[in-house]
Order: structure tokens, then C-alpha cells, then sequence
């Protein structure tokens, strides 16, 4: 008897998917089973040990963000990066050289990050009806 063919990877149809995967990983060889659904060998054992070791739970998606940040920049910085965005209306780089020069080792880039996150990178976010940063003056071409 010839076993149908997948039509739709198990990445697409992910709960549905992987329960049909480890079904026939039970019955027959693993790369077989991952030759039928168009997945690699190393995949397919993949979803089957997670499937022996957690269960069903062991076939859902796992979140890709990291369980923890060691270097993460303390909460005591971003907020005295916005104190000084929104009061002093400082640049990045402003900002990255004033807190170098107090000991908190932060590069530009970083604070522009936080700044980004904070919704204060854009200078018309800081203060969006009031006074300009610049002073108008006539243009002298000559």
C-alpha cells in the first residue's frame, strides 16, 4: 500500500502537523516519515524526542528570545537617558559622552536604541506643540 504524500509541511500546519509526524514516527523509520513530508531527518527527530519527553506540550513552538539578558542595560540608565532626552533635550551622542564622562559605559548606538523604545528618538516627539531647539535666522548669500 502507498502511503499519500503531504502536501502541506508540518511548519505550516504546526499542531496538526507534528501530531501526524510523531503518529507514524511510532509505526516506521523516522526518515521515511520525514522523506513523505518533505522535511529533513534531523527535524523530524527533533519533534519526535521533544514529543517523548514533554508530551503534547513538547510539539507547540517555543518562544526565540533568550530567558535572560546578563548585559542588559540596568532600568537606573534608560530612565536617566529619557530624564535627560526630555529635559535637556540632549543627543544621543550628547547623552552617550555626558554619561561616559560620569562612569556609566554606554555607546551611542545603545541610546539611540532605548531612545527609538521610548518613542523619543524623532526631536519633534520631545515636545510636539511647543518651543523649537533652533533659532530662525535670515539666510546671508554673499
Amino acid at each position: 500500500m502507498k502511503r499519500p504524500t503531504w502536501r502541506v509541511s508540518p511548519r505550516r500546519a504546526v499542531g496538526r502537523g507534528r501530531r501526524q509526524l510523531v503518529h507514524c514516527c511510532h509505526t516506521r523509520p523516522i526518515a521515511h516519515v520525514a522523506a513523505e513530508m518533505d522535511i529533513s531527518r534531523s527535524c523530524a527527530s527533533t519533534w519526535f524526542d521533544r514529543y517523548r519527553c514533554f508530551g503534547e506540550t513538547g510539539l507547540l513552538d517555543r518562544p526565540s528570545v533568550p530567558h535572560r539578558w546578563p548585559t542588559a542595560t540596568p532600568p537606573e540608565v534608560i530612565a536617566r537617558i529619557e530624564r535627560l532626552r526630555r529635559e535637556r533635550k540632549r543627543s544621543a551622542r550628547r547623552i552617550a559622552i555626558e554619561s561616559n564622562g560620569q562612569g556609566i559605559t554606554i555607546s551611542e548606538c545603545t541610546v539611540g536604541r532605548h531612545l527609538a523604545r521610548l518613542g523619543l528618538n524623532r526631536h519633534r516627539d520631545l515636545d510636539p506643540g511647543g518651543t523649537a531647539n533652533r533659532t530662525v535666522r535670515p539666510i546671508n548669500a554673499g
